[in-house]
């Protein structure tokens, strides 16, 4: 087989798998970029959710989807970023217009809040989002442990808050990794560099734990400091 005949029968694989009504349902509700669960896709495709299992193995296969395990949970998402311009491009060629995610998580647990020893919410989201940004941060979408590693630009970053990297690598837990929020429905940074930074935010009183509640409060100065340390314009 040439190499023109494998493309033919691959794209041909993925057009098929496309095609069919319910899965193109799956893959449009997933371009915004936020994970959903089997049984929130089974009802955005009218199935039911033994066919919905069905259809997202056929989009593994296929490579059109991929799935995060937390705790009891199984969340599906894009394969990559090539996947949703595919599926962004033809939604303009058939004239249709994408529905946003909105999610239903009270507004202020869902704008910053503790994730165990973590922050969550937008708040957390968006820290993962300017680390990354910033190159901090780099993460292998291929490797079996799901974490990410620190670059030299990040270590010096981290390390000026005053972070002590050498005894959170040392801790009997993962370092650092992405935990997908759960009002987000994309990652925020879990694991003992997560908890870290959330000792330094409440040391220095960027943020205020709120009584009774996971939700946290960001300050007029952490406001300020994190647009002054990591471009971050926080609106909570």
């Amino acid at each position: 087989m040439n190499v023109a005949e494998h493309v033919d029968l691959a794209v041909s694989r993925i057009a098929a798998a496309i095609g069919e009504p319910a899965r193109a349902r799956m893959l449009l509700c997933l371009v915004d970029g936020h994970a959903r669960t089997s049984t929130e896709l089974a009802t955005v495709a009218e199935v039911s959710p033994s066919t919905a299992s069905v259809h997202l193995n056929r989009l593994k296969t296929e490579r059109l989807v991929k799935v995060f395990v937390q705790g009891k949970h199984r969340y599906y998402s894009l394969e990559g970023p090539n996947v949703a311009s595919a599926l962004e491009g033809l939604s303009v060629v058939a004239g249709g217009v994408l529905q946003k995610f909105v999610p239903n998580t009270p507004s202020g647990l869902r704008a910053a809040r503790t994730c165990y020893d973590h922050m969550a919410g937008t708040l957390g989201v968006s820290l993962l989002d300017r680390f990354q940004a910033l190159r901090w941060m780099s993460s292998d979408p291929a490797g079996a442990d799901k974490m990410y590693s620190l670059t030299r630009d990040g270590r010096k970053a981290f390390q000026g808050l005053g972070i002590d990297l050498e005894a959170s690598g040392a801790l009997r837990r993962r370092f650092t990794y992405p935990c997908l929020d759960w009002s987000e429905r994309r990652p925020h940074m879990g694991g003992a560099l997560g908890a870290a930074l959330l000792g330094v935010a409440l040391k220095r009183r960027w943020v205020i734990q709120e009584l009774d509640s996971r939700a946290l409060g960001v300050t007029s100065l952490g406001r300020r400091e994190m647009l002054a340390r990591f471009g971050l314009q926080v609106a909570v």
